[in-house]
């Protein structure tokens, strides 16, 4: 199954590929370029980045005001980004229907419009994103074996900050998914890095 780098965002439904949740789909993250070198490791080299409508971490970052900007620039941004790194850009989540994109991708947005119900981050640990659930954030964190923790904590602290502020500044229930294709060996190694990280934020 492909691999789609989307949005972290709790709305982002993806029906055919495989998610690895990333705040912005990576957009201006300090250390991307070296996180999708280790997704690519951890994925293959073929990974495909799609974006949704109404991202909030592009709004943030592009300093916009309203969603119809946001949506006008997103395709831009988010295909340029793909470009820079190498990866398949798969196209747009709209809240619609499921929508065929490119690269054997499918999905859409299921949230309810301008609003976020999230309670909860999902790390995920195996191979992204094995089951969708509405009411979490998604966080991939299927590389962090090969990383150090300093980096660890670089790229995964600014995407907790950034939810917890959607989040109204309340805390975020944390839950881990290790199935998936890299297996549970791996899966185990990610979630022992990843344990010292978060008990030291």
């Amino acid at each position: 199954m492909a691999y789609v780098i989307t949005c972290g965002d709790e709305g982002v439904q993806i029906n055919e590929g495989r998610r690895l949740g990333v705040v912005g789909c990576g957009f201006r993250l300090e250390g991307f370029s070296e996180l999708v070198s280790l997704l690519k490791q951890v994925c293959g080299n073929e990974i495909r980045v799609a974006v949704n409508e109404e991202c909030d971490w592009l709004k943030h970052k592009l300093d916009l005001v309203n969603w119809e900007q946001v949506n006008a620039m997103a395709q831009q941004q988010i295909q340029a980004l793909a470009d820079l790194e190498g990866l398949l850009y798969a196209g747009y989540l709209p809240f619609t229907d499921p929508k065929e994109l490119k690269h054997e991708i499918k999905g859409h947005m299921v949230r309810p419009h301008k609003v976020h119900i999230a309670n909860t981050i999902s790390f995920t640990l195996g191979g992204g994103e094995q089951k969708f659930h509405l009411g979490h954030y998604v966080i991939s964190a299927d590389w962090v074996h090969l990383a150090k923790p300093d980096f660890v904590k670089k790229i995964i602290e600014p995407q907790i900050e950034f939810y917890t502020k959607l989040n109204k500044g309340e805390k975020l229930n944390v839950v881990f998914e290790e199935g998936g294709d890299l297996g549970p060996d791996i899966a185990a190694k990610n979630k022992a890095i990843l344990d010292q990280v978060l008990a030291s934020l």
